[in-house]
């Protein structure tokens, strides 16, 4: 997380998190959480260790109790500076102790916690060892919508992180396609991702010609023509707060059958937005948008969710997809991306990203939908 991220949120607001995720886990049945190192960590304490290694770093949250992080005696220092430390006690460890009987000694031994997804299982095996009875749940399992409400601070950098992605595609547009490798439209991207403050780049597919007919490709060496259909997909991090938008281009003049895809794809994406209500449920966005794709035919060829989560990460949950039943409440923010593939072809695919109103939704990707003509 960049230091403007970490002045913007204060310890106080560490502390909030932290004791809304324990009271939350408690009510799951569980007795605490163990957050190791990655977006879970930095989103509850602000502190980003120097280098994820083997020795053990780990936030312990608890309903009652002040939230412990247990760091190597050599990186306290590190953390003792980061924005959410006057928010919680410190118990650092030297090598040639043993960290996990410390920890245990910290846990009710024959608890059930949550644990981060990415928590190594060099710590998760240690930890069973030290505490047989115990047992665990990943986190996403346990409490998936930890993150998913953003208060008002978290959706102003929601809403920066989308405008500098809308100025990265503004740029795009304007540059040469034909004749150049997908990969250097891809470093296009990258560089004009971070002029506009993005520290991280997560992603920049350039997906041209029949290669738009697989949602991940990867841009590589195939060198964009005349007559290409463009899938554009990019995003990563601003502020330590996600981008992530699509918009599909056309060099050159496109065929009938071209324009008309992108016409469903643009109306079918425009469903999935209206759906945007609380109270709704996650799959709702899904069918509102997969609903216009099948009825004018191309239902086989939208093969993927409509929508997943962003806030810290680039992908989290929600999930805009049949069978989520879990409805939207304000705040939650997530992507809205229905699409065509035609194999072999061409693709389409139109994305914003929304959060959740009191009264509806509200876009945090506004460049024009409409099908761009590019030379």
């Amino acid at each position: 997380m960049t230091g403007s991220t970490a002045a913007s949120f204060t310890a106080d607001d560490y502390r909030a998190r932290m004791e809304r995720a324990a009271r939350t886990a408690a009510d799951a049945g569980l007795a605490g959480l163990l957050v190791a190192p990655g977006p879970d960590l930095v989103w509850l304490t602000g502190y980003t260790p120097p280098a994820v290694t083997e020795r053990l770093t780990l936030l312990i949250l608890a309903a009652g109790q002040d939230p412990v992080l247990v760091v190597p005696a050599l990186e306290a220092p590190d953390a003792h500076r980061a924005a959410g430390a006057a928010a919680l006690t410190l118990r650092d460890w030297t090598d040639g102790k043993d960290p996990y009987a410390a920890t245990a000694a910290l846990l009710d031994a024959t608890g059930r916690f949550g644990i981060s997804d990415n928590a190594w299982a060099l710590h998760l095996l240690a930890l069973q060892q030290a505490m047989p009875g115990s047992s665990y749940a990943s986190l996403t399992e346990a409490l998936p919508m930890l993150r998913a409400v953003k208060d008002a601070a978290e959706l102003d950098l929601m809403a920066a992180a989308g405008a500098a992605a809308d100025a990265t595609f503004e740029e795009i547009r304007d540059v040469p396609f034909a004749g150049r490798p997908e990969s250097e439209v891809a470093a296009d991207l990258d560089r004009r991702l971070r002029r506009h403050g993005h520290e991280q780049v997560d992603f920049t597919i350039v997906a041209s010609g029949p290669n738009g007919a697989n949602p991940h490709h990867e841009a590589g060496d195939r060198v964009i023509a005349r007559g290409d259909m463009v899938v554009l997909d990019f995003g990563g991090l601003r502020d330590g707060y996600g981008s992530d938008t699509s918009r599909t281009v056309h060099v050159g003049e496109p065929t009938d059958e071209e324009r008309r895809v992108h016409d469903i794809v643009r109306e079918a994406q425009e469903a999935g937005f209206r759906a945007v209500r609380p109270g709704a449920a996650c799959q709702d966005v899904d069918r509102a948008a997969r609903e216009v794709i099948a009825a004018a035919g191309y239902g086989e060829y939208f093969i993927h969710r409509t929508g997943h989560g962003i806030g810290v990460t680039t992908h989290e949950p929600p999930y805009m997809i049949e069978g989520e039943e879990r409805p939207l409440v304000p705040g939650m923010c997530f992507s809205v991306e229905p699409g065509i593939y035609l194999p072999g072809r061409f693709g389409v695919r139109i994305e914003d990203i929304v959060t959740v109103t009191e009264d509806g939704g509200r876009r945090l990707n506004t460049t024009a939908r409409e099908l761009v003509i590019v030379e």
